[in-house]
């Protein structure tokens, strides 16, 4: 008989109400269906349900016989398996979003009149960047200084978005120009004294 008081706490997630799960024994696929999406996992460690109490209980317990070597690493996928649980628990639940700022003059977002999820900047080089943004991801410019990315994907998707556009231009360390997270700080250095 299993216990789920044989495992440690940080190894059990509890499950809002509005969200249903569905669990695949022969498959190990747990699926989430929540208000605004529906999101799956495949698993490599066994998990335990308890629908009296909303929770999941993630287990070291391999799903397939592994080698000596691969069970000293089921505690690590353990950890691993309850992190994305949570953070499939939040994409199913909430609309993600992320924030960009463009801090420089002149530097400007436009999103494109033709084509759909095309947006281009003006970031002080000779010429235009044009951007793809993913299909699941959507924009919204504010003031053409602000960029918004929400959607319902994953949150990798959005982060690595988000990620590429910053690389686009990379605030410099001298008066802090160019595009940056929501509430990033850049430290200044100082510049050469004559």
């Amino acid at each position: 008989m299993f216990s789920p008081n044989k495992f440690k706490k940080k190894y059990t997630v509890k499950v809002p109400k509005n969200i249903r799960i569905l669990y695949c024994d022969k498959k190990n696929i747990i699926t989430f269906i929540g208000p605004s999406q529906t999101k799956s996992l495949k698993l490599k460690v066994k998990v335990f349900l308890t629908p009296m109490l909303n929770l999941i209980t993630v287990t070291n317990i391999p799903v397939f016989e592994t080698s000596a070597i691969h069970l000293k690493n089921l505690k690590k996928v353990q950890g691993t398996t309850v992190a994305k649980i949570k953070q499939l628990l939040i994409e199913t639940t909430y609309t993600l979003y992320h924030k960009l700022n463009l801090v420089g003059v002149g530097y400007r977002v436009f999103s494109h009149e033709h084509l759909e999820n095309q947006i281009y900047f003006k970031l002080g080089y000779s010429h235009l960047i044009y951007f793809k943004i993913p299909n699941s991801l959507n924009t919204h410019c504010q003031k053409f200084t602000k960029l918004f990315l929400y959607g319902n994907s994953s949150f990798d998707t959005l982060t690595q978005t988000a990620a590429q556009i910053r690389a686009c231009k990379v605030p410099e360390p001298y008066k802090g120009k160019g595009i940056l997270h929501d509430q990033e700080k850049i430290i200044l250095k100082k510049g050469k004294k004559i």
